[in-house]
C-alpha cells in the first residue's frame, strides 16, 4: 500500500453538500436522527482493485437504498491516511470505512481523537476496548477459497499450482492455506509454489512472477493479485480468481472464483450506528459463508468441464459449512512452497 496521491473523484462532486452538517452529527453510541447516514470511504488503491471494489460496491448499494450518503477517497498513501481520516471526521461524517493495515498506530490515534465518529476499518489487529468507536474487519472468505481449491485440485493435470499474493499478511495467508487444503482434497500429493510481490497493485510484477511459476511446471494459478490471470491466459493454462469474479474477462482461463460480499459487514455497521449501539467489535465473521459474506462464482464457460467428483464434494462441503457441521481451518501463518 504505497500509492502516492489522493484522488477525490467522487469526493469533489459531493463535498459541497457534505461539508455542511445537516441534522444530527454522527455519534458512535447514540441513536441518530432519521435520514441517510453520512459515510466516507478511504482507500489506498483504486476502487477498481479487487478487495476495495467489494467495499465500494456495498457502499453504493446502501446509498442506492437511501441508507447512506457516500463519498470516498482512493489512492491514499499510508503516510496520508491519518490526515484524510481527520478531514472526514472534522466534516461530521458519521461512519468512516477503510483499511488501516499499513497505518495501524497512527490511525488508532485519530480514532481516539474523534470518539463521536464510528470507524469500521480493515485491520490485521483486533478491536480495542479502549477505542469503543473502532470496529475492525478482515477478509475472512476462507470458506469460498477452500471450495475454489477443490476445483483447482481437480482441474490441474500436473499437480503443480502456483500462488501469487500481495503481502504475507493474515488476510492473504488464510485464503492461501484454505485454497491449498481444498486442492489437496482432490490431490494429496499436490506441489505448491508460493510467492508474494510486495504490492497490492502491480499487475506487471504479478504477471512476471506467474510466468516464472509456469516455467517451473505450474498448470493452475491462484490469482490473488491482478496480472496473474493475464499470465495464465497468455500461456494457455488455468487460473482461480479471488474476491471478484474475473471470468467475464478471462472466459477460457478462470475456472472459478471465491467472491467476497461486503454487504453483510457494512449493513451491520450501518444498523449499529443508526441504532446508537456501535461499539468496538470484530466484524470479520460477517465474511463467513454462513453469514452470506462469501460464495463461489458461477462456473460459466466451465460448466460441464469440471470433474463431477469435484462438483459433488463442493456441494457437500458448502452445505456442511452453512449448517456448521464442517469448519474450514483459519491459518494466518505465512504459507510456504511445498
Amino acid at each position: 500500500m504505497t500509492r502516492d496521491t489522493i484522488s477525490r473523484r467522487s469526493f469533489l462532486t459531493t463535498t459541497a453538500a457534505g461539508a455542511v452538517a445537516v441534522g444530527t452529527l454522527g455519534k458512535a453510541g447514540r441513536a441518530l436522527a432519521a435520514g441517510p447516514l453520512k459515510v466516507a470511504g478511504i482507500y489506498t488503491v483504486p476502487v477498481e482493485q479487487q478487495w476495495v471494489s467489494r467495499i465500494h460496491i456495498a457502499a453504493l448499494a446502501a446509498q442506492d437504498r437511501g441508507d447512506i450518503a457516500y463519498v470516498y477517497s482512493e489512492n491514499t498513501a499510508n503516510t496520508d491516511y491519518p490526515r484524510v481520516m481527520r478531514e472526514y471526521a472534522e466534516m461530521g461524517y458519521d461512519l468512516i470505512v477503510g483499511e488501516i493495515f499499513g497505518a495501524e498506530a497512527e490511525a488508532r490515534e485519530v480514532v481516539a481523537d474523534y470518539p463521536n465518529v464510528a470507524f469500521l476499518m480493515g485491520s490485521s489487529f483486533k478491536e480495542d476496548p479502549a477505542l469503543p468507536n473502532l470496529s475492525v474487519f478482515d477478509n475472512y472468505i476462507q470458506d469460498a477459497s477452500y471450495l475454489s481449491g477443490i476445483i483447482a485440485g481437480a482441474m490441474s493435470e500436473t499437480g503443480n499450482i502456483g500462488m501469487v499474493g500481495g503481502f504475507p499478511i493474515p488476510e492473504v495467508n488464510r485464503l492461501m492455506h484454505a485454497f491449498i487444503a481444498g486442492a489437496k482434497e482432490m490431490n494429496p500429493d499436490l506441489t505448491v509454489q508460493v510467492s508474494f510481490i510486495g504490492s497490492w497493485f502491480d499487475p506487471p510484477k504479478a504477471k512476471e512472477t506467474a510466468f516464472a511459476m509456469i516455467e517451473n511446471g505450474a498448470d493452475m494459478l491462484y490469482a490473488e493479485r491482478f496480472g496473474v490471470s493475464d499470465a495464465a491466459k497468455e500461456k494457455g493454462i488455468l487460473a482461480i480468481g479471488n474476491v471478484i469474479d474475473t471470468q467475464p474477462d478471462y472466459p477460457d482461463t478462470v475456472v472459478a472464483s471465491a467472491i467476497w460480499h461486503f454487504e453483510p459487514t457494512l449493513d451491520a455497521a450501518i444498523a449499529a450506528v443508526k441504532a446508537g449501539t456501535f461499539t468496538a467489535a470484530d466484524y470479520g465473521t460477517y465474511s463467513f459463508m454462513k453469514e452470506g459474506g462469501c460464495s463461489l462464482a458461477p462456473y460459466g464457460t466451465f460448466e460441464g468441464k469440471i470433474p463431477q467428483a469435484a462438483l459433488d464434494l463442493v456441494a457437500a462441503r458448502a452445505a456442511a459449512i452453512k449448517d456448521g457441521s464442517f469448519t474450514v481451518e483459519i491459518n494466518d501463518e505465512e504459507p510456504k512452497s511445498s
